[in-house]
């Protein structure tokens, strides 16, 4: 930059230099957005899927229980009832424990996938992703 130079005119001239620069942040920008809420409606559809399949079992199991307690005790009150019980024991043991078991390690997850993708952004985009740089 020369002497006769002032900082308008230099503005005036790399004007479309910067709003193309801006153009392609806001792009980045919209695009990991993107990424991101795919990521997470992705992740929702699969923990929905996996909460169905997961009632169908605890479900079905609990019938193929009650019944096979009913034909050992003679009776479908005392099988079911037992069925009931330790279904009400198991499910009070991972409220109890829900902090521990399920909480802590979801947000251990989230944290570590959401640097996994800050670390993916600060990538060169000529190199391999299995390269260091």
């Amino acid at each position: 930059m020369s002497q006769s130079e002032t900082l308008g005119s230099y503005f005036k001239e790399n004007k479309d230099l910067l709003q193309d620069y801006l153009e392609t942040r806001a792009d980045i920008f919209r695009l990991s957005a993107i990424r991101m809420i795919s990521r997470s409606a992705g992740l929702l559809v699969w923990i929905i899927i996996s909460l169905f399949l997961l009632f169908l079992i605890v479900l079905f199991g609990g019938l193929v229980l009650g019944l096979w307690l009913s034909e050992l005790t003679h009776s479908h009150i005392m099988g079911f009832g037992l069925t009931t019980l330790l279904m009400v024991l198991i499910f009070s043991i991972l409220a109890l424990f829900r902090k521990s078991w399920f909480v802590d390690p979801v947000v251990r997850i989230i944290i570590r996938r959401s640097s996994e993708d800050s670390t993916l952004d600060d990538h060169p985009i000529d190199q391999p992703y299995n390269e260091k740089p």
